[in-house]
């Protein structure tokens, strides 16, 4: 089973922590779906033993186009592609473009009716201080309507929310928690704040128009956050995931698991095992390229040290970690010695695990490691 990723460039406003592709102007949106269809038609040939088993639209926006607009590049998938019955089709949506009133058919069933069965909705917070700081689009009244009225349509509804943002308590991030589990969301995707070069929020916090963000607040968001979804049933299955059971994303936890995937649009990222690829990050580029029936892509060819890396880093996000026997068999013995002598000091220091586990052995982070995720896999790399 594989997946295609499908990046949608456009998006309303700057959020002033994003660096994500995107232009918030409109003007080349026609060329844009016709040049993802191309893609589309283009790259048949990358899956031709593959059934599709996930349809992702990421962004950017993707709820900025019209659900006719989606609906042609579905069914372009379709028309090229052998797909599962029932895949799952998701789509990052942003509240204030779920203005279901202004709608002639109400845009949630108007979403079912061309397949999209998993709604990602881009919250972020339900606090007017925290949108306005972030530079979100909508506001906390929109996120709170447009989540009662999802879920009336939807179950598989997943929301984003971030933590660690400058000023937050402890008692206002667990407010928001609360807010999405009262309104019965099965699934939470949560991030730190982070700061990326050359961002709007990189610049107001040089010139100390927002204050610093601060690890420990993250990591004390972080550590409520766990405990608060464990309390109501939630899974932690990846670092910034969360979900009841049966609601785990498929399309995310195929990459985490380092299956196939085709990313279509600027700046999308494809893999297939042994090569990585990605679009050029710029949508007059992209367009003129794929006009021209070339695709804009550079690729990189994985060497094993290169895959062993990428096994551990996302192995030790996930509740599934490392495999000790997959890391014997798919990178050799000298490998797996390897993770094991770097491991040992985080062992010791009780933020790694090894958990035997049906005639294998799982290398794991703890309760006490799993902030430190990405820091702990970094350690265990093998470098070139």
């Amino acid at each position: 089973m594989a997946g295609i990723y499908i990046h949608i460039p456009f998006c309303k406003q700057a959020c002033h922590y994003c660096d994500f592709h995107f232009s918030t102007s409109l003007k080349k949106k026609e060329e844009m779906i016709a040049a993802l269809k191309t893609e589309i038609l283009l790259r048949k040939s990358e899956f031709a033993n593959e059934t599709v088993a996930t349809i992702y639209f990421g962004g950017g926006t993707p709820s900025i186009l019209s659900v006719s607009e989606l609906d042609e590049i579905i069914q372009t998938v379709y028309e090229n592609y052998a797909v599962v019955d029932n895949p799952e089709i998701t789509v990052e949506a942003n509240p204030d473009d779920l203005s279901f009133q202004t709608e002639k058919e109400n845009i949630f069933e108007a979403y079912k009716a061309i397949g999209v069965n998993r709604l990602s909705i881009g919250v972020q917070s339900f606090f007017e201080e925290d949108l306005k700081l972030m530079n979100r689009a909508h506001n906390a009244d929109e996120a709170m309507a447009c989540i009662k009225e999802a879920t009336q349509h939807f179950d598989n509804i997943t929301i984003d929310l971030i933590y660690g943002i400058p000023n937050m308590s402890n008692e206002r991030w667990l407010q928001n928690v609360q807010t999405a589990l009262d309104f019965g969301i099965p699934h939470i995707s949560s991030y730190a704040l982070t700061v990326e070069p050359k961002t709007a929020l990189d610049t107001f916090i040089k010139k100390g128009i927002v204050p610093e963000v601060e690890d420990e607040v993250a990591q004390a968001h972080f550590e409520l956050l766990v405990a608060k979804l464990a309390e109501n049933g939630f899974v932690h299955y990846e670092l910034s995931n969360f979900g009841k059971e049966g609601f785990f994303s498929e399309n995310n936890t195929a990459y985490w698991l380092g299956k196939k995937y085709i990313g279509i649009g600027p700046s999308a990222h494809s893999y297939d095992g042994v090569h990585r690829s990605w679009n050029v990050a710029n949508n007059t580029k992209y367009i003129k390229a794929i006009q021209q029936n070339e695709l804009p892509s550079e690729i990189e060819t994985l060497s094993v040290t290169d895959r062993y890396n990428e096994a551990v880093m996302t192995g030790l996000r996930t509740i599934w970690g490392v495999s000790l026997t997959r890391v014997e068999q798919d990178f050799g013995t000298n490998y797996k010695k390897y993770l094991l002598q770097q491991a040992e000091k985080h062992i010791q220091n009780e933020l790694l695990l090894l958990s035997a586990e049906e005639e294998d052995v799982i290398l794991k982070t703890t309760a006490k490691g799993k902030f430190l995720a990405d820091g702990l896999a970094s350690d265990l790399f093998l470098l070139n």
